[in-house]
């Protein structure tokens, strides 16, 4: 069997977009004075939610606003829209330097998801615990394409900077390995169109139900009359 082997070009790194989600830990050789940029995983003492304090803090973590920005305590507002969680990680523990000794930030993205749509097996939204999620990885959340789908014709649509994208994508194609959209983004939707055989399944199914429904109203319609 032959071993064929390829340089992958299109790695993609995850970025931060505008209504992202970051959860951010901080820790130091100030426990206390580290706390209070935890406050998005914890409620305060006082039984104040994070959320009440800073409005810029969600349930799960901070929220990038509009701006591309996050609020944090102390520090204020941080752009972080377009970086990598990398290196939004390195900007934020250096400007924690001036209040924290020896900050350590871990930060993720804790709201990436994506939605695959159609001729699935289980159609639905499903989160991402990573930072990187393919196509085929996609499709194998949900349950891989049905029998009756079109595998060359499978449709991306993607959200970004406030215009939408419709990206057709070819799954029989070794291509779809190096395409630019292999990889996909936060809150991409990935749509599987059914081919004629469900359709025509579907109509021959519809057909018979509707034969049944008249053979039931005739009679219904006979024991009346009797």
């Amino acid at each position: 069997m032959e071993n064929v082997q390829e340089e992958i070009q299109n790695n993609a790194v995850l970025k931060i977009q505008k209504d992202d989600i970051l959860g951010i830990t901080v820790s130091s050789l100030n426990p206390e004075a580290s706390a209070i940029f935890n406050m998005g995983n914890t409620s305060s003492a006082q039984g104040t939610s994070a959320s009440n304090i800073n409005p810029a803090l969600t349930a799960n973590g901070f929220l990038v606003d509009k701006n591309g920005r996050i609020q944090l305590p102390l520090v204020g507002s941080v752009s972080v829209d377009g970086l990598t969680t990398t290196s939004a990680r390195e900007l934020i523990q250096g400007k924690l330097t001036t209040y924290l000794k020896e900050p350590v930030v871990s930060l993720r993205l804790v709201n990436f998801k994506v939605s695959v749509l159609g001729d699935v097996a289980r159609p639905g939204v499903y989160p991402v615990q990573s930072e990187r999620v393919s196509v085929a990885e996609a499709l194998s959340m949900a349950g891989d394409l049905s029998i009756t789908a079109l595998r060359n014709n499978v449709l991306l649509i993607r959200e970004n900077e406030g215009k939408r994208q419709y990206i057709r994508l070819d799954m029989h194609s070794k291509e779809i390995f190096n395409s630019p959209y292999y990889y996909l983004q936060n809150n991409d939707v990935l749509y599987i169109q059914p081919g004629n055989a469900k359709y025509a399944s579907v109509d021959s199914s519809y057909r018979n139900v509707s034969i049944i429904l008249s053979a039931l109203s005739v009679i219904a319609l006979i024991i009346s009359r009797f």
